[in-house]
């Protein structure tokens, strides 16, 4: 009866973990069938032409920034423009009073023509000595004396028009004009305030120009390395967006960059130049700037989705021919029109999970739903 019992057991075993079918007995977890697949969004690894970018943070600078001082002492008579207008080269700012200066060219004017009419009478005195020396009227030491006496009245003319000209230069500047085509800020000083001359003379107003305009920001050493250093003298391109802009609204190109690295920050200093016709523009303000590698290359993008992180690196999972995942290492690089620059690790055709990464491990078979790389489908519903 104990052995009939184990048989009875036994049996009620062997019908509970295996299960006889037309090709024979199969075991009870291939009966009820595998895991069910995990089911995921996939997209397929394309590569496109793409000119690749780096952003950086600047301030747009004016390519003339100037304090305009008097160079010439007096008082204010005139103030010729209206705060933050736009002046031509030239334009007439401030005046100060010339009186002064007008007085000291008449003089100057007057010792001139003296010395000019010395120069006549030493000429002719010199020219009637050479007549007389011939017939030894006079003595050579005579002859010297009026020659010498006319080459002092020369000197003398000539000093007298230095003076003249220092004059007339003085009081040119008492008409303070602007040196560049810009837009002026306020005037400092009105009229009736006696201003003196110099380094050291109050600022009057400043001047800044308007078109072109620089960006001036710091580049780091792999962007200096691969834009800028080997241009061979072609322009590189770049883009500016300012502050209340979501994209780059304006375009220019490098202008100068610094002859050295700092090697505390490790950046180097460069500057951008733009055109600024409407004067939209103004030093000082926040800027950024993207510079371009000029030539476009074809580059595996990819969706960000797709990408998880293990420790320090980068993967995607492959999906194989048997619809298996597969772990793959990628190296990434910047974002060009939403999608993410994969440097190496993938090959155009294949096909990556993008819908459904944190949901499968490697080498786990999944059921694919195609989507696009760049609009991804709405989410998955997660396996049961």
């Amino acid at each position: 009866m104990a052995v009939t019992a184990v048989l009875i057991v036994g049996g009620g075993l062997g019908v509970g973990s295996s299960q006889r079918t037309p090709h024979g007995v199969i075991g009870f977890a291939e009966a009820a069938g595998a895991v069910q697949a995990t089911e995921v969004g996939v997209a397929v690894v394309n590569a496109q032409p793409v000119t690749e970018r780096q952003g950086y943070s600047g301030r747009l600078q004016a390519i003339d920034d100037i304090a305009i001082r008097p160079l010439v002492s007096g008082t204010l008579v005139g103030v010729h423009f209206k705060d933050g207008s736009l002046v031509k080269r030239g334009d007439v700012l401030f005046s100060i009073d010339p009186k002064p200066y007008q007085a000291e060219v008449d003089r100057a004017a007057g010792v001139l023509a003296a010395s000019q009419a010395r120069v006549a009478f030493a000429s002719a005195d010199a020219a009637r000595a050479e007549r007389l020396i011939a017939s030894n009227a006079i003595s050579k030491r005579d002859l010297d004396e009026k020659v010498n006496a006319l080459r002092e009245t020369q000197a003398n003319v000539k000093t007298a028009t230095a003076a003249l000209d220092a004059a007339n230069i003085n009081l040119g500047y008492t008409r303070v004009k602007a040196p560049v085509a810009g837009r002026v800020s306020r005037a400092e000083l009105t009229v009736g305030n006696t201003v003196a001359s110099g380094a050291s003379a109050p600022v009057l107003t400043t001047l800044v120009s308007v078109s072109p305009i620089y960006a001036a920001f710091d580049v780091d050493e792999q962007t200096y390395l691969a834009y800028l250093c080997c241009s061979s003298g072609a322009p590189v391109p770049v883009s500016l967006g300012l502050a209340n802009e979501t994209g780059y609204s304006r375009s220019g190109v490098i202008d100068s960059v610094d002859n050295q690295m700092n090697s505390g920050s490790g950046t180097i200093r460069v500057r951008a130049r733009f055109d600024n016709l409407d004067g939209a523009l103004l030093p000082g303000l926040y800027a950024r700037i993207q510079v371009s590698a000029g030539r476009a290359h074809d580059r595996v993008l990819i969706n960000d989705a797709a990408v998880g992180t293990d420790q320090t690196r980068k993967y995607v999972l492959v999906v194989d021919e048997q619809e298996r995942a597969q772990y793959r290492q990628v190296e990434l690089g910047n974002l060009h029109d939403g999608l993410r620059i994969v440097l190496s690790g993938l090959q155009p055709g294949e096909r990556i999970i993008v819908n459904g990464v944190q949901r499968v491990r490697p080498q786990e078979k999944v059921s694919v739903q195609t989507v696009d790389m760049a609009n991804l489908s709405p989410s998955i519903k997660p396996a049961a």
